[in-house]
């Protein structure tokens, strides 16, 4: 009898955090997808380069518009670290509601990415500076635009890569070496579980650049990647194929940029 009512109460924490966290990212796309949709509104004289400075409040927007749309893009796919968290934090303390705690660790990982998304509106506002981004967000040098797939595409045969990967892939491995207890130590974890991501991940987004920062099939297809890539066998191969294939596709666009 107590073990079925375990199962029961593990079952509703499940439930109640799958739709906590399908509501932060259906509000997140939800916000993204109406960002995208803005910037198709622009006209098409609009994609030549623009060198006008940005004030503070572009920073802002630019920098809500990088942090939401990294929540988007990233958490599901912390999706099976969180849920981990959650029946983990139920079975050690079975007089509490994991709830809180499991948000705690959400926090700290998005925390991580919204510090990612600050990096990121420096980096597209020196593009902005040097007139390499019109203002449709997609970069105006061909050369730019091999070379960053290239590094991308590289990046996904380095020991980093592997090392955060494989412990992006396995939530019960993470939490047996990284479990700390208390308010602190969960947001300690779910920050440590970000770095992590963020290792892994970081140099992917790069491809936004090339691409269009708001280009909505682009945002969906690197999401569905570093999704696929946590979670699908032989998850090596995965990240050496699309590795190989980005490469490619950035030799090529150098060479009609060269000749």
């Amino acid at each position: 009898m107590a073990v079925g009512v375990a199962g029961t109460i593990l079952k509703r924490d499940r439930v109640i955090v799958v739709a906590g966290l399908g509501g932060v990212i259906a509000l997140a796309w939800a916000y993204v997808v109406y960002l995208a949709r803005g910037m198709s509104n622009m006209t098409p004289e609009m994609s030549m380069p623009n060198m006008q400075v940005w004030g503070t409040t572009d920073f802002v927007l630019m920098f809500v518009m990088w942090s939401v749309m990294m929540v988007a893009m990233m958490t599901p796919s912390a999706a099976p670290m969180v849920l981990m968290h959650s029946s983990m934090e139920r079975r050690r303390h079975a007089d509490q509601n994991p709830y809180l705690a499991t948000a705690i660790f959400l926090l700290g990982y998005l925390i991580v990415w919204t510090a990612f998304s600050a990096a990121d509106t420096l980096a597209q506002w020196g593009l902005h500076t040097a007139a390499l981004l019109s203002p449709m967000m997609v970069r105006t040098s061909p050369i730019l635009g091999g070379i960053l797939p290239i590094g991308a595409g590289a990046f996904q045969f380095t020991p980093l890569k592997h090392a955060c990967l494989s412990s992006c892939r396995s939530p019960l491995g993470f939490f047996m070496t990284e479990w700390r207890e208390g308010g602190r130590g969960t947001l300690v974890m779910g920050l440590r579980h970000g770095s992590l991501c963020m290792g892994c991940c970081w140099l992917v987004m790069a491809l936004l650049f090339v691409a269009g920062v708001m280009n909505l099939l682009w945002v969906a297809a690197i999401a569905a990647y570093v999704l696929v890539e946590k979670v699908a066998p032989a998850e090596h191969w995965v990240s050496r194929a699309i590795g190989l294939v980005v490469i490619g596709w950035g030799v090529w666009m150098l060479a009609g940029a060269l000749w």
